[in-house]
C-alpha cells in the first residue's frame, strides 16, 4: 500500500493526525499514557499525537539514566520503583514467554540476545527453562498462547511482548489474575497489572531525534521525503506524529509514503520524487531499506541526501561507504535481555521499576567507526546496539543468526 501526505500542522498548534489501527507503543501501558506490524484487532480511530506523552518523552531523552555503568539493559529513566517481596522464592523459576513474532530481523536479533541471557540464567540457578509460543503477528494466535500458559498451570513467571495493545490487554489481564508475575515489553498494554513495562523511551523521542537532526542540517524550503513502513502501528505513528509537526514548524517541506519495507518499492518512490526535482532529506520510521533509498539516489547520479535509517548494520555500513549526512536513530534492542533479568530480580525480592523506561540513544557519525568495529563480522540485519558483548555465545552466535 502507498500513501502521499504532506505535513500540515505546526508542533505548536498540532492538528491529531487520526489513522485507523490498534496501538503497540510502549507509551500505551496506561489508559491515560520498538521493527512492528499491522494489528488484527477491531478497527478503532485513534489520535497518534498526545502532547504530554511527547513532552514526557522530550524531556527523558536528556536524563541519565540510573544503574549499572556500562549494562544499559539494566539501567533506567525516572522510575517509580514497586516492592516485590511477595514473590521472594528461592530455586530456579519457568518462564512462559509469549512472542508476537520473530518476523523481522529487529525482533530476530533480540531473540538471539533474549535465549543466551536465558543460558546465562540457567547457569546462574535463577531460571530452570522459558516455554515459548511465537504468535506469528497474529492477535487470535497470542491471546490462544497467552491461555495455554494460564491453563497448563506450569508458569512461575509470564513473560509477553504484545502483538498489539488492545487486542492482548484482556489477555495479559488474565495472566496477572493467576498471582504469578507478569512482564510485559516492547509494547504495550492497557492495564497495570504487570509487575514491570519495559521498553526504550518510545515513538516519539525518535521522531524528535531525527526530524531535529534533519532540521539542523537543512534549510527552510528543502525537500524530505518520509519512508514509512505501514500506518495503524502507534510506535511508528508516534515517530511520523513528532515529525511531521517539527517539520512544519522548521518550513521544511515532507512528503511521507508507506513502503511496506520494500526495496523495490523505496526505489520507486525517490527515483519518481528526484524525477520532480531535488530531495535533500530521507527520513525513516524504520531502518529497512535505508539501503535502497540510497541506492536510488546512486542510480539517478543525485547527490546523496541528508538521511536518518536505524541502527541496522546494513545502513551502517552504506553510511561509512558514502560518507553521506546521516543519523542512526535507536529503538533499544538490547531490551531483549531486560524481562528474564527483571524475572530473576523479583524471584530475588528486589524492587523494579513500574515503568521500567530504558536509554534510547541515536548512534552520531562521530560513533560510526566505534560500532562498526565492534560489530564487525555481523550480518547485515543484525542490530548494532543489541548489548550482548558480555554474553557467552558472542560473537559466533549472531554472526551465525542462530535462530534458536
Amino acid at each position: 500500500m502507498r500513501r502521499m501526505h504532506v505535513a500540515s500542522a505546526m508542533i505548536g498548534a498540532f492538528a491529531l493526525l487520526t489513522l485507523a489501527g490498534c496501538t503497540t507503543d510502549p507509551g500505551v501501558s496506561a489508559p491515560n499514557d520498538a521493527g512492528s506490524e499491522e494489528s488484527a484487532a477491531p478497527v478503532e480511530e485513534v489520535e497518534w499525537f498526545d502532547q504530554a506523552l511527547f513532552d514526557k518523552q522530550y524531556a527523558e531523552r536528556s536524563v541519565t539514566p540510573e544503574g549499572p555503568e556500562g549494562q544499559p539493559y539494566l539501567q533506567y529513566i525516572n522510575a517509580e520503583m514497586v516492592d516485590t517481596s511477595q514473590y521472594k522464592a528461592e530455586g530456579a523459576k519457568k518462564g512462559c514467554f509469549s512472542n508476537a513474532s520473530i518476523s523481522n530481523p529487529w525482533r530476530q536479533t533480540g531473540w538471539i540476545t533474549m535465549n543466551e541471557q536465558l543460558k546465562a540464567l540457567q547457569a546462574s540457578g535463577a531460571i530452570s527453562e522459558m516455554e515459548t509460543r511465537d504468535a506469528q503477528d497474529s492477535d487470535d494466535t497470542q491471546i490462544a498462547d497467552i491461555d495455554y500458559f494460564i491453563n497448563e498451570g506450569n508458569c512461575d513467571f509470564f513473560v509477553i511482548s504484545p502483538n498489539s495493545t488492545a487486542a492482548m490487554t484482556p489477555a495479559v489481564e488474565r495472566a496477572c489474575d493467576t498471582a504469578k508475575p507478569v512482564i510485559v515489553f516492547d509494547r504495550g498494554v492497557q492495564t497495570d497489572c504487570p509487575v514491570t513495562f519495559i521498553h526504550p523511551i518510545g515513538g516519539f523521542a525518535w521522531g524528535i531525534d531525527t526530524s531535529e537532526f534533519l532540521v539542523e542540517n537543512l534549510k527552510k524550503g528543502d525537500k524530505v521525503v518520509a519512508l514509512r513502513i505501514a500506518p495503524g502501528v502507534d510506535v511508528l505513528e508516534h515517530r511520523w506524529a513528532a515529525a511531521e509537526g517539527i517539520f512544519e514548524e522548521a518550513g521544511i517541506e515532507a512528503t511521507d509514503y508507506f513502503t511496506g519495507a520494500d526495496p523495490a518499492e523505496i526505489k520507486k518512490i525517490i527515483s519518481d520524487e528526484l524525477a520532480k526535482g531535488d530531495v535533500a532529506g530521507v527520513w525513516m520510521d524504520a531502518g529497512d531499506g535505508a539501503v535502497a533509498a540510497i541506492e536510488a539516489f546512486e542510480d539517478a547520479g543525485a547527490d546523496y541526501p541528508v538521511m536518518t535509517g536505524e541502527d541496522e548494520m546494513s545502513f551502517l555500513r552504506k553510511w561509512k561507504e558514502t560518507g553521506l549526512t546521516g543519523l542512526a536513530p535507536v529503538y533499544s534492542n538490547f531490551q531483549w535481555r531486560t524481562p528474564l533479568l527483571a524475572a530473576a530480580k523479583i524471584f530475588a525480592g528486589e524492587e523494579v521499576p513500574k515503568e521500567w523506561v530504558l536509554p534510547q540513544n541515536p548512534i552520531q557519525a562521530e560513533e560510526v567507526d566505534q560500532y562498526l568495529a565492534a560489530n564487525e563480522g555481523m550480518p547485515d540485519g543484525h542490530y548494532a546496539k543489541f548489548g550482548g558483548e558480555d554474553l557467552a555465545g558472542f560473537p559466533t552466535i549472531w554472526q551465525e543468526r542462530q535462530i534458536p
